[in-house]
């Protein structure tokens, strides 16, 4: 009977230190997400003065955004899908990969993904040759993965296939149920952007369809770099909704353990109760 309960004892350890483990990695996926949220704040600062500028721009010069703009029916389609690097997310990465792939087929797409465990989910539901890059580690490595997305889409844009339109796909954290996005980056919305009329127009030393190009290059980058923020705070937001999950029923087994430990210990004590008593009885009948 000892040989069971030293068993019990080892799995109840061992259970414990499975909880240690859990709340170290909720407490560092929370961690993570607050530090995400707090950087959202400078890259839409950031944004909103690029914005400013193409108003600026589209205020003396109208038809500079025509010349800018592409027909999307005309060529490929570039699809960026931004999902989980690590495990421990629930159902994020199958959410994401079924939500990308839900549209029919219309025209040649080119599959920019972003994080590991989301490429192993495209991979099983049939999607065919892909870039792919690993997401962020931590928020601070966002902008230059951003960069690194921007250079394989402007480099698909400019391929020979003429891709002319841009989508995005990507969770958003601070939801209570997994909401998954999906929007165009690509052909660009100008009417979005505020257009104040100036009595004397600003100088400038290029032509205002060159600058306003360069001005939507970047708009669309810190887009990017916006997106993979969000998408990295709402893999770790889920992570945190998996650590809980798993707590809970790391306590369960817990409490199972317990029950099971203090039966047998109960059981254990009875036994030499009874064991004890029998030998008094069986000395006491051997002295008369």
């Amino acid at each position: 009977m000892s040989g069971k309960l030293g068993e019990i004892e080892a799995r109840i350890g061992a259970t414990h230190q499975l909880e240690a483990v859990v709340g170290a990695m909720r407490a560092i996926a929370a961690a993570r997400a607050r530090d995400a949220h707090a950087r959202l704040a400078g890259i839409r600062a950031c944004a909103a003065a690029a914005g400013a500028a193409i108003g600026d721009v589209l205020a003396f010069d109208p038809s500079s955004a025509s010349t800018s703009a592409t027909h999307a029916d005309e060529g490929a389609e570039v699809c960026i899908v931004i999902g989980a690097e690590q495990g421990f997310v629930g159902g994020l990465n199958d959410r994401i990969a079924d939500e990308a792939l839900r549209r029919p087929l219309a025209s040649p797409r080119h599959w920019l993904l972003v994080g590991t465990r989301l490429a192993s989910a495209c991979a099983e539901r049939g999607m065919g040759e892909a870039w792919s890059v690993p997401m962020a580690a931590h928020p601070a490595a966002v902008p230059h993965l951003a960069a690194r997305v921007s250079d394989a889409l402007y480099a698909r844009l400019a391929d020979g296939e003429r891709a002319t339109r841009v989508t995005l796909t990507h969770a958003l954290p601070g939801e209570s149920r997994l909401r998954i996005v999906q929007r165009t980056l690509i052909p660009f919305d100008f009417a979005r952007f505020e257009v104040t009329p100036r009595a004397l127009p600003p100088l400038v030393n290029v032509a205002p369809a060159r600058l306003l190009s360069g001005l939507v290059g970047l708009y669309v980058s810190f887009e990017l770099c916006e997106a993979l923020m969000l998408a990295f705070a709402a893999e770790n937001e889920a992570r945190v909704r998996a650590m809980l999950a798993a707590r809970t029923n790391v306590r369960q087994r817990l409490d199972t353990l317990s029950q099971q430990y203090r039966a047998m210990r109960q059981d254990e004590i009875t036994s030499e109760i009874v064991e004890l008593t029998t030998g008094r009885e069986a000395a006491q009948r051997t002295r008369d």
